[in-house]
């Protein structure tokens, strides 16, 4: 085997690496995966990468997955998330994505699905599971639709010859309200991103 950083003990280990700091930066994350890289390859030149032994050894002196993880998060002033039940985590993207259909509720639906988009986006932020990013974003989205459903509003009543309609009403709430489906599109690939890793680590 010509590139120690080919052998399976090795891939393995910066493939956990990788899993675990998936909250941080991509730039980061490559930086220290390039680095850890490095360490390997300086490290195994002076020895044999084929054997198994000797790889273990210098896996060993890096340090686990988890604490290198923990550390560059914590280096970062972040902390590993921790995966949630799948019941609360289900419960938080189910209110993220119940604005839409309650727009449909004759008379009160936009403020049910108001104050269902700022019930998530409280359960998020108190949730230990998606990083303080993670967070910022998700309550930027489920909390749009407060400035957005307005705009959109001012946009359907100028576009149509009869000011604004209930279908018009209608259509700009359904636009005022999508950067809630994103939000709940992307916390639940991150906490499926985390469940994996944690079964994997």
């Amino acid at each position: 085997m010509n590139n120690p950083i080919e052998h399976p003990l090795v891939r393995a280990h910066l493939d956990a690496v990788d899993r675990y700091t998936s909250p941080l930066p991509a730039e980061r994350r490559r930086e220290l995966l390039a680095d850890l890289r490095e360490h390997v390859e300086i490290a195994l030149a002076e020895c044999d990468p084929a054997d198994e032994n000797a790889v273990r050894q210098v896996l060993d002196r890096l340090g686990s997955p988890r604490r290198i993880a923990d550390a560059a998060l914590a280096e970062e002033g972040g902390t590993r998330p921790e995966p949630e039940t799948g019941r609360r985590t289900n419960l938080t993207l189910l209110l993220a994505v119940l604005p839409m259909p309650l727009l449909l509720v004759p008379a009160i639906g936009p403020l049910l699905a108001l104050i269902t988009a700022v019930v998530a986006a409280i359960r998020v932020a108190k949730s230990a599971q998606w990083t303080r990013r993670e967070k910022r974003q998700a309550a930027l989205l489920l909390l749009s639709p407060i400035l957005l459903t307005p705009v959109a509003a001012a946009v359907v009543a100028v576009a149509s010859t009869s000011g604004l309609s209930p279908a018009g009403v209608l259509t700009a709430c359904a636009i005022g309200f999508c950067p809630t489906l994103l939000a709940a599109l992307r916390l639940s690939r991150s906490a499926a991103r985390l469940r994996s890793a944690a079964l994997a680590g």
